[in-house]
């Protein structure tokens, strides 16, 4: 899937969306990507879990901060795994964490990525940690991809290097402790009331070192995902996707871009929430030069798009990370046949 969209010689044809779209978004090379999260960060919100702080040991509190410092998850998390591998490609593999260890390395490489290659301002704990942690890695599902050629050694044994992750939350396991992550931004109680019949999956913490920012890796990290939506069920991706900077007015033409060419159908739809809510609609389509505005669009969010998703309504501004959010919603339905072609109908293309 993410090999075709960052193949130049693969014309993709997004299944649905505005014939000027589907006109601009041919392929081209999609790494390097700064791959940040679709949700970057942990921010303390009214409508979800705290991150976890020195001084928060309130009863409420407590086990989900230990969780989430140490790396353990909730037994719920730990159940009806599958298969621990989910693929290869010569040295590199793509599974799930298994360990409270594999956790804390993923964390690891997200500080990485997210507080020392680029600008998000860790908390203390944090810092002091060395690793980017909330509340909710106690009970998600934790992507990991390793690379067998380079290994350090543990207590005797050779542990590969996580190079690449993406924390993944089922919503049957949302709905028991405390909702999504990305409620903290969006009002998707609605869109989830609209689909009582449908299983939502959210994606977030996407992050890959610098050195294996390529096609390979992040081939890897999909085809990880497909293969965990299929053994799941799943009906819907969603998420929240970054644009660097925290000026709307200075991301006018991505926004408008998105806000004109990738609105959201009536049924997938979910507002920003007011408080830090940025207007998207910033430029009238008649004067948006689109073919500018799509390059200067990250290329996480572009190939999105090719795969069939849409932009909710409403951008959010994070200043924690510097960063305006939109948010991604992509129905499994819409998803370009030629992109689950590509990885098989159930993810086969790089089993172990």
């Amino acid at each position: 899937m993410t090999e075709m969209l960052a193949d130049a010689n693969v014309e993709a044809r997004p299944a649905g969306g505005h014939p000027a779209l589907r006109a601009l978004l041919k392929p081209r090379f999609l790494a390097p990507a700064l791959l940040k999260s679709l949700t970057p960060g942990s921010r303390a919100s009214e409508s979800g879990p705290l991150p976890f702080l020195p001084t928060a040991f309130a009863p409420s509190r407590f086990m989900p901060a230990l969780r989430s410092y140490s790396g353990l998850r909730h037994r719920e998390s730990r159940s009806d795994r599958g298969p621990q591998t989910l693929g290869r490609i010569g040295p590199l593999e793509v599974r799930l964490a298994v360990t409270a260890a594999d956790v804390r390395r993923a964390q690891r490489l997200r500080y990485e990525v997210f507080y020392e290659e680029m600008s998000a301002v860790p908390a203390a704990a944090m810092r002091l940690a060395r690793r980017d942690f909330d509340a909710f890695d106690g009970f998600c599902d934790h992507l990991l991809v390793l690379d067998h050629d380079s290994c350090r050694m543990v207590r005797g044994k050779r542990v590969p290097r996580v190079v690449g992750t993406y924390r993944l939350l089922r919503q049957e396991i949302a709905a028991r402790h405390g909702g999504f992550y990305t409620a903290g931004e969006f009002d998707i109680a609605p869109l989830l009331a609209r689909h009582p019949h449908r299983r939502f999956l959210e994606l977030g913490r996407s992050c890959v070192l610098s050195s294996y920012r390529n096609k390979r890796t992040v081939e890897l990290l999909w085809h990880g995902i497909w293969a965990y939506v299929r053994r799941h069920g799943i009906d819907v991706m969603f998420g929240c996707a970054s644009l660097e900077g925290t000026d709307p007015d200075s991301l006018a033409r991505p926004l408008a871009f998105l806000h004109h060419f990738a609105p959201v159908d009536p049924e997938w739809s979910a507002d920003a929430l007011p408080r830090h809510a940025a207007a998207m609609d910033r430029l009238p389509v008649e004067g948006l030069d689109a073919k500018a505005a799509l390059n200067e669009l990250p290329p996480l969010i572009k190939g999105y798009l090719r795969l069939g998703a849409q932009i909710g309504r409403g951008a959010v501004v994070d200043r924690q990370f510097g960063t305006t959010d939109v948010l991604i919603v992509l129905p499994v339905e819409r998803i370009n046949p030629r992109y689950l072609d590509h990885f098989g109908v159930n993810g086969e293309r790089h089993a172990a």
